[in-house]
C-alpha cells in the first residue's frame, strides 16, 4: 500500500506520498506525529497496545497510540499500521548519564512485567540453529570481511559449541518478561530522561537474554552513538541504572555467559553475514571488530 494511502487511512489531509524517515521500512512524519508499522494481525497490535498503555500509565515514557477519529491501530493489507505522537528531543551520544538512565528505564519496564504473559505477547522460541546455517554464515562473514584486517580466528569453532548450547538454555526455565525487546539507542529520544519511541517488537523474552542484546547492539544503527559495543566501565553504567528496580536470580547469573553467547547467534552472527553493505561503512564495521572481540572472551562484561 502507498504510503499517501496508509495516511488517508488515518484521516491525514496527504496531497502527496510521504518520503520514509527511516531506510529499513516505511515511517512518516505528518506534523507532531509519526506513522510506521507495527504488530500483526490486529489482535497482536491490540494487546501491543495494552501493554504500552499499562507501562505508561505506570510512569514509564513510552509512546502509545494518539487518539484520531479513526481506529488506530489499523490493518492495511498484509501490514498494521500505528500513529503515535512525535517526540521531540535528543539523541543518544553515549554520555554516561545517558547510560544509567537508560538501563534505570529498561529497569522500570521489567519490573513492571507480570507473571504468565497477560498480555499474550509472542514468546521467544528461537532455539532451532543448525550447524550448516552457523557455517554458512561464519562464510559470509569471512567473505564479507577479506578486505579487513578483521580478526575472526574461532568464529565457526565458537558459534558451532554455542549451537550445542541450544537446549540447555531452552529448558533452562530462566525468568521471563514482558519488554520491548529491542531496546537500542536508536529507539529512544532523550527529553532528557529516556523516552522509548519504539516498542512495536515488544515479547515475552528470558529477562537476561533481553539484556545480552542491549549490550550487544545498543550501539548499532545509530550515528551519534559510539562505533564500538559497551566498554565494560559503560557496561557497569548501565546495570548500575538497571538494579535500580531488578535483581538478579542466581540461576540468571549462572546462566549469563551461555546468554550471550545464544543471543550472539541469534541477533549478530546473521547481521553481520547478511549485512554486506554495512561493512564498508567504517563505523559499522568497527562495532562489527568489537562485538568479535567480545565473543572470542566476554569475561569483562559480567551480570554481577
Amino acid at each position: 500500500m502507498k504510503g499517501i494511502d496508509v495516511l488517508h487511512r488515518f484521516g491525514f489531509d496527504a496531497v502527496e506520498d510521504p518520503e520514509s524517515i527511516y531506510p529499513f521500512s516505511p515511517v512518516y512524519r505528518v506534523n507532531d506525529t509519526i506513522v510506521k508499522r507495527t504488530q500483526r494481525p490486529i489482535e497482536r497490535a491490540s494487546r501491543l497496545m495494552n501493554y504500552t498503555r499499562m507501562l505508561k500509565v505506570n510512569g514509564v515514557n513510552v509512546v502509545t497510540p494518539v487518539e484520531l477519529s479513526k481506529p488506530n491501530p489499523q490493518s492495511m493489507g498484509e501490514h498494521t499500521y500505528v500513529v503515535y505522537p512525535f517526540v521531540e528531543g535528543n539523541t543518544y551520544k553515549g554520555e554516561d548519564h545517558e547510560i544509567f538512565q537508560a538501563g534505570r528505564l529498561l529497569g522500570q519496564i521489567h519490573r513492571l512485567s507480570y507473571k504468565g504473559n497477560p498480555y499474550q505477547l509472542e514468546k521467544y522460541d528461537v532455539y532451532d540453529f543448525t550447524k550448516e546455517e552457523v557455517i554458512e554464515s561464519v562464510r559470509k562473514i569471512e567473505e564479507n570481511a577479506a578486505e579487513y584486517a578483521v580478526n575472526h580466528n574461532q568464529l565457526k569453532e565458537k558459534l558451532l559449541r554455542i549451537v550445542r548450547q541450544q537446549s540447555t538454555l531452552e529448558k533452562s526455565e530462566l525468568p521471563h518478561v514482558a519488554t520491548p525487546h529491542d531496546y537500542k539507542a536508536n529507539n529512544l529520544i532523550f527529553t532528557p530522561k529516556p523516552y522509548l519511541i519504539d516498542p512495536d517488537n515488544a515479547a515475552w523474552v528470558p529477562r537476561i537474554f533481553d539484556l545480552a542484546l542491549v549490550l550487544l547492539l545498543f550501539h548499532n544503527e545509530l550515528s551519534t552513538a559510539p562505533d564500538e559495543m559497551f566498554t565494560p566501565d559503560q557496561w557497569q553504567q548501565f546495570l548500575a541504572g538497571y538494579k535500580k528496580s531488578i535483581t538478579f536470580t542466581d540461576m540468571e547469573i549462572a546462566s549469563w555467559s551461555m546468554s550471550l553467547e545464544h543471543v550472539f547467534l541469534d541477533e549478530v552472527m546473521w547481521l553481520m553475514a547478511e549485512g554486506k553493505e554495512d561493512w564498508v561503512d567504517p563505523a559499522q564495521r568497527k562495532l562489527f571488530e568489537s562485538l568479535l572481540t567480545f565473543i572470542a572472551d566476554s569475561s569483562a562484561y559480567p551480570l554481577d
